[in-house]
C-alpha cells in the first residue's frame, strides 16, 4: 500500500529514550503499511545504530539515517523529511511518547482540511498538536520551564507539515545548530508564506522531563545566541510572539555588580556597599521569582540563589555574541 504519512525522529546518543519513543509509535492505531518512521542520528552513534539494526520495536516501514557529523536537530530533521515518502510529515523527538491515535489524528485532520478546500494531497498546510509534561506539584525550575511546552504554539515535539509546505520554505534552517528556536523559525516562515497552521487537539504527545544536573540553567543560557538569529530573521514575530522587550533586569543586575566592583577598586567603599546591596536585592528578587511555585528543597533553593547570580552575565554574553555573530542589533 501507498505510504501516506512519514514520521521523522531526530536523535543522538539516547538509545533508551529512542526505544521508548519507537515503542509508542509501534502502538499507533493507524495501518502499519501506510506510514513510515525515519530515525536520523545527528552524527555517528554506535549505540543507536545497534538498536536500529537489531531491536526496533515498530512494525511499520522503518529507516535509519545517520549523519556523517553532528550538525544539530534542524539538519537531522531535514535529512529525514527529504528521504521520506509520505505527503504529510510528522515530527516528534526521541524523548516524547506519542499517544496511540497520534498519527490517525493528524491524518484525519489533513484529510478533512483537503475535503473542505477541495484540493489534492499536494496542498501546503501545517498542523500542531498538544504536549503534556508531567510534573510534581512542586517542580524544580528546570521542570517548570520544560512544562512551558504545554502552552507553547508550534513545537517540533509535536507537529505535522505537508511536503509541499516544507519545500516551499526550504525546510528547517540549519543555522540553528541547537534544539532552540528552529521550530519558531519554521513556524514564522510558514506564516510568511501564507501556509495555514491548524491546531489538532487530538494529536497529543507525552513529554517526560529528563533528569537534569545541578545548575543546568547556566548551560541553557547559550540558547540566547539563537534568540539573536531568530530576531534578525523575524523581528516583528520575535517581539510579538517571543519576548516583547529585552531582559532589562539582567542588564540592571550586571550593571550594579560592575558598578560595585569599580567603586570598590577606586576606594569609594560607601558607594560600593550601596551598589553591592542593590545588586543583592535584585538577585534575591530574581531567585524569588524563579522559586515561585517550585520546589522548596534546600538544594534547589541554593541552586536558584547561586545561578541567579550568574545567569545575567552568561545571558548577556551569549546575547552580545549572537548579535555580533549575526550582525544584528539585539539586546
Amino acid at each position: 500500500m501507498e505510504i501516506l504519512i512519514s514520521v521523522v525522529v531526530p536523535t543522538y546518543k539516547r538509545p533508551s529514550l529512542l526505544y521508548r519513543c519507537l515503542s509508542a509509535l509501534a502502538r499507533q492505531n493507524f495501518p502499519a503499511e501506510c506510514f513510515e518512521v525515519i530515525v536520523v542520528s545527528d552524527g555517528p552513534d554506535e549505540a543507536t545504530a545497534r538498536l536500529a539494526e537489531s531491536d526496533v520495536p515498530v512494525e511499520c516501514n522503518f529507516r535509519y539515517c545517520p549523519l556523517d557529523r553532528k550538525l544539530g536537530p534542524a539538519a537531522a530533521r531535514n535529512a529525514g523529511w527529504r528521504r521520506s515518502k509520505g505527503e504529510l510529515v510528522l515530527f516528534t523527538d526521541d524523548d516524547c511518547l506519542p499517544a496511540k491515535d497520534w498519527v490517525m489524528a493528524y491524518y484525519l485532520a489533513w484529510q478533512t482540511y483537503l475535503q473542505l478546500k477541495r484540493r489534492d494531497l499536494s496542498m501546503a498546510v501545517a498542523f500542531r498538536g498538544g504536549v503534556t509534561v508531567p510534573t510534581p506539584d512542586r517542580p524544580t525550575d528546570y521542570e517548570k520551564n520544560t512544562a512551558g511546552l504545554e502552552t507553547a504554539g508550534f513545537v517540533t515535539a509535536n507537529c505535522a507539515v505537508t511536503r509541499s509546505a516544507l519545500e516551499r520554505v526550504g525546510g528547517f534552517d540549519e543555522s540553528f545548530t541547537m534544539a532552540w528556536r528552529e521550530d519558531s523559525d519554521l513556524e514564522f516562515r510558514l506564516l510568511e508564506q501564507n501556509v495555514p497552521i491548524l491546531f489538532v487537539p487530538e494529536a497529543r504527545v507525552l513529554h517526560p522531563v529528563r533528569p537534569a544536573p545541578w545548575g543546568v540553567s547556566l548551560k541553557e543560557q547559550k540558547k540566547s545566541l539563537f534568540n539573536a538569529l531568530l530576531y534578525k530573521k523575524h523581528p516583528h514575530f520575535f517581539r510579538t510572539r517571543i519576548y516583547r522587550h529585552p531582559f532589562f533586569n539582567y542588564y540592571l543586575m550586571a550593571g550594579m555588580a560592575l558598578l560595585a566592583i569599580v567603586l570598590a577598586v577606586t576606594g569609594r567603599w560607601g558607594g560600593a556597599a550601596v551598589a553591592g546591596a542593590g545588586w543583592l536585592v535584585l538577585v534575591l528578587n530574581f531567585a524569588r521569582q524563579r522559586l515561585s511555585g517550585t520546589s522548596r528543597a534546600p538544594g534547589h533553593i541554593l541552586e536558584m540563589v547561586v545561578t541567579s547570580m550568574v545567569i545575567p552575565f552568561l545571558s548577556i554574553y551569549w546575547t552580545v555574541y549572537g548579535a555580533l555573530r549575526y550582525k544584528t542589533f539585539f539586546l
